[in-house]
């Protein structure tokens, strides 16, 4: 889904958000998008290592 999007289409969103949250958000919004990311990969991670341990 994300392999059509593009550079036109990135820049549109970041338009679209800059319009609904304003340029004081949208650094917030950022972080709280990068831990998210970060504890969704630590999960995983932590889900596949307890697997491997297990066979």
């Amino acid at each position: 889904m994300l392999n059509n999007i593009g550079i036109p289409g990135l820049i549109l969103i970041l338009v679209i958000a800059l319009v609904i949250f304003g340029p004081s958000k949208l650094p917030e919004i950022g972080r709280a998008f990068g831990r998210t990311i970060k504890e969704f990969k630590s999960a995983t991670k932590d889900l596949l290592d307890d697997e491997e341990k297990k066979a």
